[in-house]
């Protein structure tokens, strides 16, 4: 009798397997095919209906591991699909951009069985924290908890990368909190890259003694990585301008809040005389929203080697920033993917040359309609050319040609304000206001004038616009969401400007 049990077992496990191959087979048939310059890829969703996941990298065992928001630490086996959660956080603080961030896993898990993860807690009903913890992987679980770093939390701005550096020591990515004077004041660690030891003491060979600051003057840093030169890359938030890319030195300045992208403007030339300051790598104005970022070291699809892969979240795709063999320039930028899968949050290149993505298109700031199995997160795997050939093949790599489809007004509103205000104008509830029938934009042109110039609360300063540019767009609000107030010309923005 226990032996007909046993095979019965057997054979339901089998037609199991059966089933769940032919149905990962079926997916992976009719997952879609794009052509990035010679190298042809499908694009699988390896998992769908997440509450947005934030951070991918691989696991001991060869399974892709990632973050939700929401307060999961999951694994994933890309072949089938089946999804383990190796923890839970309790006591999580969630708003806006708040909760479970950024994870890395250990290089050599057999002997150093840790996880690190950045997360945002509640300590009481009024005090919030941000915390950096190690965990131990024990039993397919994640167990003792150690606290390696912890100190005020806000609603944005957090950064919560992090990452483990050649030598062992564990690089931590801090946002400014959105306080700007965070990121120039050393006794803060935020705005910040910091550098631990792995049991959380500070290294003797830090910049500054007893001090964990490596390198500092970041806004909103989202992307880390280490090439295998030992290079450290990271993106980082601008304002309303510049947005970056930077190589991360030890002592390194990077100049926020004083300066924004490029030394190019008069005050940031004098702030400039009295700092040694680190130029970014690439900068991008108008904004991208750069957010997860990944170095492609693989073969396996020769246009990417040597490249740096950078998840946009405004920019709707893959940027890729091929590097000079150095790996100390990045001259060109390619995008992939544009408006395909809408916002990405994360990117993570395992060592065969496959890459994950991670969709951000449910979270606090979408900028357009989830799909309905968002979030998901997308595997990019190289397939063999005759098997493109019986398959629709789409073009990855898209050239915009918005400018002959669109108006000079819409295309500034969609570069420079449509990610907060939305494109249809009606903002965020609670966080951006809505342009309609809004009682600044109807009212004294003046006032209007004068909020974008010098901005207020969360929204910046647009007064690195030319008079022109700001008066087409500021025009083209008024036409499209107001019932009333004049169009807007040269001489009234020169006028604002005058009388500051």
């Amino acid at each position: 009798m226990k032996k007909k049990c046993i095979a019965w077992l057997l054979i339901i496990y089998g037609i199991f397997l059966f089933f769940t191959c032919k149905h990962t087979d079926k997916q992976e048939e009719e997952a879609p095919i794009f052509l990035l310059d010679s190298t042809y890829v499908r694009v699988n969703i390896v998992a769908s209906h997440l509450d947005v996941p934030w951070e991918i990298t691989s696991g001991p065992d060869d399974e892709i591991w990632f973050t939700e928001q929401s307060g999961k630490v999951n694994k994933i086996d890309a072949k089938s699909g089946h999804i383990k959660t190796l923890l839970t956080l309790p006591n999580l603080y969630r708003e806006r951009t708040a909760g479970l961030l950024g994870m890395v896993t250990h290089p050599n898990m057999s002997e150093t069985p840790y996880v690190f993860i950045a997360y945002s807690a509640r300590k009481s009903d009024q005090v919030h924290v941000s915390r950096v913890v190690r965990y131990t992987y024990e039993a397919d679980t994640l167990v003792h908890p150690l606290t390696i770093l912890e100190y005020p939390a806000w609603k944005g701005h957090f950064g919560a990368r992090v990452a483990i550096a050649p030598d062992g020591k564990l690089i931590i990515a801090t946002g400014d909190g959105a306080q700007n004077e965070n990121a120039q004041n050393l006794a803060s660690p935020n705005g910040k890259i910091l550098r631990f030891n792995i049991d959380g003491s500070i290294p003797s060979d830090n910049p500054f003694p007893n001090n964990a600051v490596w390198a500092w003057g970041l806004r909103n840093p989202q992307g880390l990585v280490f090439s295998p030169k030992g290079i450290l890359y990271n993106s980082d938030h601008g304002d309303a301008t510049d947005d970056e890319v930077n190589i991360i030195q030890r002592g390194g300045n990077y100049g926020w809040p004083k300066i924004a992208g490029y030394v190019d403007s008069q005050e940031e030339r004098l702030f400039a005389q009295d700092s040694i300051l680190a130029p970014p790598l690439h900068a991008w104005t108008p904004t991208i929203a750069p957010a997860g970022l990944a170095y492609y070291a693989s073969a396996e699809i020769p246009e990417w080697k040597n490249t740096l892969l950078l998840a946009t979240l405004k920019g709707n795709s893959l940027y890729a920033l091929p590097l000079n063999k150095e790996g100390t320039k990045a001259d060109t930028v390619y995008h992939f993917f544009e408006r395909t899968f809408g916002r990405i949050r994360a990117v993570y290149a395992s060592p065969d040359g496959t890459v994950y993505m991670a969709t951000s298109n449910r979270d606090w700031n979408p900028n357009g309609f989830a799909e309905e199995n968002d979030d998901r997160i997308l595997q990019i795997k190289k397939v063999d050319k005759s098997i493109s050939t019986a398959n629709l093949v789409l073009k990855a790599k898209i050239a915009s040609n918005t400018k002959e489809m669109r108006s000079e007004g819409e295309i500034l509103y969609t570069n420079y304000c449509a990610s907060c205000h939305k494109p249809n104008g009606r903002g965020l509830t609670g966080t951006y206001p809505s342009l309609l029938h809004n009682k600044v934009v109807e009212g004294e042109t003046a006032e209007f004038i004068r909020l974008i110039l010098h901005g207020k609360n969360e929204m910046p300063s647009f007064s690195f616009l030319n008079d022109k540019d700001l008066a087409i767009v500021l025009s083209y609000v008024r036409k499209k969401f107001a019932s009333k107030g004049r169009q807007i010309s040269k001489d009234d923005i020169k006028k604002e400007r005058v009388n500051r």
